[in-house]
């Protein structure tokens, strides 16, 4: 058993990893009209890749060619599950809020659970299906906006619309993990980083294309990229592999589902956004559905 200071070390770890994740929802937001959202994308990884080459060049050195094999499942998984739910996340924020985004993402650990389902015959029990549904819908009161008669009338703001599909870019990500090549946590995240860097660059040319890239100039703009780049990309990835290796995958999981609690209390606090009935109502659907799911749901499935 780990001392429970390693205990400690971990949870400390996480709670920064998932108020920094949070807060990426407000760098977003802050980024509109300071950068365009495929250039974001692009710079977040790039930014990323300079510090991996730095920090983690060893153990890239010596596990690089383990990698090769599987190099097409690799630049699948970087193409949809980074640079995909990227693009979508940044350009979600032009048309929805921060905590709209924050509440949204919540609901990536129920899609993973729908996947397994799926895909690995996963065995759900009746309390999980109920938590999935109790998530779903708390999903809905955002995209409705509190008006559930517009998910009748298909009346959806489009950057909700986008960050669903974001998060099931990113859940499907999160299921093929089960077959990742046998290297450092560090070293696929690196592999994964440099595909996101590149697959980014033919978005970057679709906005330029468009008329709609805006590069980084003012000091806010170069902030927000350094912020995004170092901390959501970079700095919590190292802190996060740590804590898994503290106190294990399942138990650092659990700590996930406070990124929807930070970021609607960080839009609030930074941004002023305005907080509704139904942004609590939804926020406690989801968090309720993720509880029942993950924690009374998978319990009963493993005692059955």
């Amino acid at each position: 058993m780990l001392p429970a200071r390693h205990d400690g070390q971990a949870y400390l770890l996480l709670v920064l990893t998932m108020l920094t994740w949070g807060a990426n929802a407000v760098a977003a937001r802050l980024s509109v009209g300071e950068v365009s959202p495929m250039m974001v994308t692009f710079l977040r990884w790039a930014i990323c890749c300079v510090a991996l080459a730095l920090f983690a060049r060893r153990d890239i050195r010596a596990h690089w060619r383990t990698l090769l094999p599987h190099w097409r499942s690799i630049v699948l998984m970087g193409a949809l599950g980074f640079t995909g739910f990227n693009a979508m996340f940044y350009a979600a924020a032009h048309h929805t809020t921060a905590i709209n985004i924050a509440i949204i993402q919540g609901a990536i650990p129920v899609l993973v659970l729908i996947g397994s389902y799926f895909f690995y015959g996963t065995r759900i029990s009746a309390l999980q299906v109920l938590g999935v549904l109790l998530t779903l819908a708390g999903i809905g009161v955002v995209a409705s906006r509190g008006h559930l008669a517009l998910l009748a009338q298909l009346d959806f703001n489009i950057g909700d619309v986008w960050m669903v599909l974001a998060c099931v870019l990113y859940a499907g990500y999160s299921l093929r993990l089960r077959q990742r090549p046998a290297v450092p946590a560090i070293v696929f995240f690196a592999a994964m980083a440099l595909v996101a860097c590149v697959s980014s660059v033919p978005l970057v040319a679709a906005e330029m294309a468009a008329g709609q890239f805006q590069a980084p100039t003012t000091p806010t703009a170069i902030a927000l990229m350094l912020f995004i780049g170092l901390l959501p990309s970079f700095l919590t990835q190292i802190w996060f592999i740590r804590a898994v290796d503290l106190i294990g995958p399942a138990r650092a999981g659990v700590f996930m589902n406070l990124v929807p609690i930070f970021g609607p209390l960080l839009a609030v606090l930074v941004l002023g956004e305005p907080v509704s009935l139904y942004h609590g109502v939804a926020l406690a659907m989801v968090l309720g559905g993720i509880y029942i799911a993950e924690r009374l749901g998978a319990r009963r499935s493993v005692k059955a």
